[in-house]
């Protein structure tokens, strides 16, 4: 039987409760950095930073965001097998955009030609202008980058049989100091929990999938 990437649509859900004694794989930890890695973003900025906290004291780090405002979020931090901290870029300057050009090349994106190379910083140099300069939402702007990644790495973790919990549940000012995020540049804006559901204890799992329909949400014309 043929799987669709609608399947996984289908079957993913929100984690309530983890098996806090099954890790997930490196093998598949590889391919989850890749997830994190390969999103698409706008003009290719790649505005993110992860933290991957795969340690029981790194995880209480972690926990420790979530402790006095969303408590019912701790469990689910402590017990996964893995928590991931994505922080978006605060302000992309030249700096920034010529280390996202000098990846290009060096992965072959221009092929030698230094035009087309110019090209693409002036393009991605006006995109990140109109909302940094004119605008003034260029700190959203790179926000909702980083939520592209993370629909993308929803979807990607579920087609890797990996059950996935996304938090905005904790308070970001405490990730940020913990892992010094704002002295790299960025800020965080929510955790994902990672691993495998308790059947037990997650009351989400076996509950159907409820979406509006189909007609009520899509107009083609």
């Amino acid at each position: 039987m043929t799987i669709h990437i609608t399947d996984f649509a289908r079957q993913r859900h929100t984690a309530k409760a983890y098996l806090p004694d099954r890790r997930i794989s490196d093998a598949d930890m590889e391919k989850v950095r890749a997830l994190l890695r390969l999103a698409p973003s706008s003009v290719n900025l790649q505005p993110w930073h992860f933290v991957i906290a795969a340690t029981d004291e790194a995880k209480a780090r972690v926990a420790r965001a979530a402790e006095e405002r969303y408590p019912f979020n701790t469990v689910p931090i402590r017990t996964a097998s893995h928590v991931v901290v994505f922080a978006s870029l605060v302000h992309a300057d030249e700096t920034y955009l010529k280390r996202i050009l000098a990846q290009e090349e060096a992965d072959g994106r221009f092929g030698g030609d230094d035009d087309r190379k110019q090209q693409m910083h002036a393009g991605r140099s006006f995109f990140v202008g109109v909302h940094q300069d004119q605008i003034g939402d260029g700190e959203e702007w790179m926000t909702r980058q980083l939520y592209l990644n993370l629909g993308h790495f929803l979807l990607g973790v579920a087609a890797l049989g990996i059950d996935a919990t996304p938090m905005e549940g904790v308070d970001t000012e405490i990730l940020d100091a913990e892992f010094g995020l704002r002295e790299k540049g960025y800020r965080s804006r929510l955790a994902v929990a990672l691993g495998y559901s308790d059947p037990k204890a997650d009351y989400n799992r076996f509950l159907p999938k409820s979406r509006l329909p189909e007609n009520a949400i899509i107009e083609e014309l």
